[in-house]
């Protein structure tokens, strides 16, 4: 395995225990654009890979064709071949390179952005099952490696596939962005060393995008980063938006819709409130659109707790989506310090609070930890009670609900210095755990935790309220 690598622990263990099988293995890989499946497809495999293509975005299958020989001239110098006229024919001859090829090592074959390959109607699906179930499957040397940043393509016409790839895959990885752990590992291999308290601030913007975190350049200050990645034209992020959701999907119309009408209510919405809120009908391809966003990393959904299915909330997960729709949108601009100005302002710190609450919805392992409850099975969801007139209304935005009889509680809460729980907000928390008790009727132990930046100062509030606490350094790991 290539020491280049940052972090993927888990999918090195599974890359590395497909090479020694002692049979022919289908890895699917999917995940969203600028995650780092190409990159960790190819370092891990370096010393096996005998033959790597990728479909080309708006190529029509001519262009798909000639790209595909093209590639094979490439790993195999000593063919001279034409262009073949489909893909039963591209296929055979890739059958004819890789019977060329001698040794028992172990051989990988690279199909990236498998969904730009399979134009319309040009029978690359079948052509490539045919593949893998007449010739590849057969051999005990093959490692067929599949890739696509259309993580909802790959699950419908691959994984779920119902013609010739049927239960066909062996083995699939869905690659997630960097955690806070692996961006502070990632940027120190690079020789750009802040502290925690600006790790978080930069991954509330970016997110563990590597392609994102490639682009910080090393004796910039965080803010220094965001304003030129984001506000400036030449900046990685300043055309990102459109562009990301443009190459994912071919009606990205409904998708950005929807990614607009989530970042209105970052907490989220029901199925019902984002059609309010979208002005889209339900016969709208919605029902698609919302499975390819959350397939995609785009989105998340959970089931409020004592809630039915069609209370299932949708929030935006993509840290930044809300931030360009929250700062950057109809606001571009080429003026040095345009977010050394927008940090200042009371929108700055709405947005921290939504930011920090979705990094922790990202580190719900890592909280568990801290808590020591990682071996416990739980689900996590979140709590709302409407307020009226004569009740005021009450909200928990993570609830982990454990198997031993216990619910946490989790507030979180970003700030610069340890937090301090005033009376006023002592108050409210005794309301919200009050009120929780007492409309859910719930009879398992319930504890009040807090997920802070710092910790929290140690009055006699938190001493009679908080049962526990998470702190920024945890989410990193420790």
């Amino acid at each position: 395995m290539s020491k280049t690598i940052i972090g993927r622990a888990a999918e090195q263990e599974i890359l590395a225990r497909l090479l020694a099988n002692k049979q022919s293995d289908l890895l699917a890989i999917y995940g969203r654009r600028r995650v780092g499946k190409t990159f960790l497809i190819t370092q891990c495999y370096a010393k096996n890979l005998r033959f790597y293509c990728s479909g080309q975005l708006e190529g029509n299958l001519q262009v798909q064709l000639y790209n595909f020989k093209a590639q094979l001239e490439a790993y195999f110098p000593n063919e001279t071949l034409d262009i073949p006229g489909n893909w039963q024919e591209a296929f055979s001859l890739l059958r004819t390179c890789i019977n060329g090829l001698r040794g028992a090592d172990k051989k990988v074959l690279f199909f990236d952005e498998l969904p730009w390959l399979d134009t319309h109607r040009s029978g690359f699906l079948a052509a490539f099952g045919y593949f893998w179930n007449v010739y590849a499957s057969q051999r005990t040397d093959l490692l067929v490696v599949i890739c696509g940043s259309a993580a909802s393509w790959m699950i419908r016409k691959v994984v779920n596939n119902k013609g010739g790839l049927h239960n066909r895959i062996t083995q699939r990885i869905r690659l997630m962005p960097f955690s806070l752990q692996e961006t502070e590992a990632y940027l120190k291999a690079k020789n750009i060393h802040f502290n925690r308290y600006q790790l978080l601030q930069l991954y509330m913007v970016i997110g563990g995008i590597p392609h994102y975190l490639n682009a910080v350049q090393r004796g910039l200050s965080v803010p220094q980063i965001i304003d030129r990645s984001c506000f400036h034209k030449e900046g990685v992020l300043y055309h990102e938006f459109s562009n990301l959701y443009h190459a994912l999907f071919k009606n990205a119309t409904i998708h950005l819709t929807l990614i607009r009408a989530l970042a209105s209510r970052p907490m989220g919405l029901t199925r019902t409130q984002i059609l309010d809120a979208s002005g889209l009908d339900t016969g709208g391809g919605v029902t698609t659109a919302l499975e390819e966003l959350e397939e995609s990393g785009f989105i998340a959904k959970a089931l409020p707790f004592g809630k039915k299915l069609k209370d299932t909330l949708f929030r935006l997960a993509d840290e930044y989506s809300y931030f360009y729709l929250r700062f950057i949108e109809g606001k571009l601009s080429t003026e040095r310090g345009q977010w050394m100005a927008l940090s200042q302002s009371p929108a700055y710190r709405a947005w921290c609070g939504y930011a920090f609450e979705n990094c922790c919805l990202r580190h719900i392992g890592q909280i568990k930890r801290a808590l020591g409850i990682p071996g416990v099975a739980t689900t996590q969801s979140s709590w709302h009670l409407a307020g009226n007139g004569t009740k005021d209304g009450a909200q928990v935005d993570l609830l982990i609900d454990r198997a031993d009889q216990t619910i946490n509680l989790c507030e979180m809460k970003f700030s610069e210095q340890p937090f301090v729980i005033n009376k006023p907000y002592a108050a409210i928390l005794q309301r919200k755990i009050l009120a929780f008790k007492q409309n859910t009727q719930t009879k398992k132990n319930t504890q009040l935790i807090l997920i802070t930046t710092y910790g929290v100062d140690d009055n006699a509030y938190r001493q009679q309220l908080v049962d526990g606490e998470v702190t920024m350094d945890n989410l990193f790991g420790e």
